[in-house]
């Protein structure tokens, strides 16, 4: 284990029993602002919030830049992902340490904590509470509201200005004007973890593990028809047969598909188990691995979360407002029988019409999600369009209910 090292079921670790468990934080001030951003760079350390970006390139950004500020994005919007409130739960001062030396290598004074209420938030404020005047860093902790867009960086941003969370339109991009107008670098939870591990163990501890197109580790979500759903840490380029067979799925009898990355990532068929979780590969998204079992049914299953997606739109953008509304209603009528045989080809050109238009990625992810559905589950839709369904229809995968959905 590394994120996860030392850490107990009861509760989060003290601040003592952290640094037990990972040793101090090494002097932040004996390191130029260059060293710092060279070791992250070197270190290939990769976005744990689904984007992936890299960590040095995002933190070269805003160095040098007037009075940057960095953010730490716990508010974890994705319904399938436990993995930033099991860090913040169970080893707080890991993500606080990761935020300072964010700070530390982006010349910033500031770092805050955007966190969802909850056990998580008050075990941040806990740490931080703890750890008061013992940083160099001004450590503050804001709540994020529920909503699955408020996680994208720049609803992040805009809830941290005082404005309602949407995701806004760029340029200008956070590292030219964010929180209060200021260069802002936000990153996920996770990956700041990472980046406290690096800083106390360096690149050549950080890359030992993982793959040489993807090194580290990374935490994933495991839930559906398994034995023992709950975050694991994996090693980049783990297979994902060897993922979900750890988490106890389907015995003897191989998953019906996997849903990879959440809500906004896709589906990959029981062919694709030997394939390994890393980039080029499979895409690991938010840490998401959601997994069919035999006896359920992914046009069901898809059709649930397209009905939570098309009902979570910021209703800033028509692509997103109408087009994920038709592609729900549409990928009901497919799922319930009462498409007609041209659904499949209109749900194909939706999905393309909507790629990459409005302010942020949500149409993108679920342009996703439809276009593996109708490639993994193309047997199945076509006995949907008969009538038929070979599911026993109960629901998998956790969706919550939006008030005024789509349908």
């Amino acid at each position: 284990m590394r994120l996860l090292r030392g850490i107990r079921a009861d509760g989060a670790l003290t601040l003592h029993e952290h640094v037990a468990a990972h040793g101090p934080l090494p002097a932040l001030g004996a390191r130029s602002s260059d060293a710092l951003l060279d070791l992250i760079e070197r270190s290939g350390l990769r976005g744990h919030g689904g984007a992936h970006a890299p960590a040095g390139m995002k933190l070269r950004a805003v160095a040098g830049r007037k009075r940057p500020i960095v953010v730490a994005n716990g508010a974890e919007s994705e319904p399938a992902s436990g993995k930033d409130a099991v860090l913040l739960s169970h080893t707080p001062h890991l993500v606080i340490d990761g935020a300072v030396v964010a700070a530390a290598a982006a010349g910033a004074r500031e770092a805050i904590l955007y966190v969802k209420p909850g056990q998580a938030y008050d075990d941040a404020e806990a740490a931080l509470a703890e750890r008061e005047g013992r940083d160099h860093v001004a450590l503050s902790l804001v709540e994020a509201p529920r909503s699955y867009v408020a996680g994208q960086e720049t609803a992040a941003i805009e809830h941290l200005n005082g404005r309602p969370a949407l995701p806004k339109t760029v340029p200008p991009r956070p590292f030219e004007r964010g929180v209060d107008r200021r260069p802002t670098v936000v990153f996920n939870v996770e990956t700041l973890a990472h980046m406290a591990l690096i800083a106390r163990h360096g690149v050549d501890w950080f890359r030992s593990a993982g793959s040489h197109l993807q090194p580290g580790t990374a935490l994933v979500t495991v839930s559906g028809a398994v034995e023992r759903p709950g975050v694991y840490e994996i090693a980049f380029g783990t297979a994902l047969g060897e993922v979900v067979a750890g988490a106890g799925a389907g015995g003897s009898e191989a998953p019906r598909a996997v849903l990879l990355g959440g809500y906004g990532g896709a589906w990959a068929g029981a062919g694709k188990l030997d394939a390994r979780l890393q980039d080029g590969e499979l895409d690991l998204g938010a840490g998401v691995v959601g997994v069919l079992g035999r006896g359920s049914c992914g046009v069901l299953e898809t059709s649930r979360i397209l009905d939570y997606l098309a009902a979570e739109t910021a209703g800033q953008c028509g692509p997103c407002v109408h087009g994920l509304h038709a592609i729900a209603g549409t990928f009901a009528a497919v799922a319930d029988g009462t498409a007609d045989h041209a659904a499949a080809a209109r749900l194909h050109r939706w999905a393309a019409q909507v790629t990459g238009r409005g302010a942020c990625r949500h149409p993108d992810g679920a342009a996703r999600l439809v276009n593996s559905a109708l490639r993994v589950f193309a047997k199945e839709i076509r006995q949907h369009e008969h009538g038929r369904c070979t599911g026993d229809g109960a629901p998998v995968l956790p969706v919550p209910v939006v008030a005024g959905g789509v349908r």
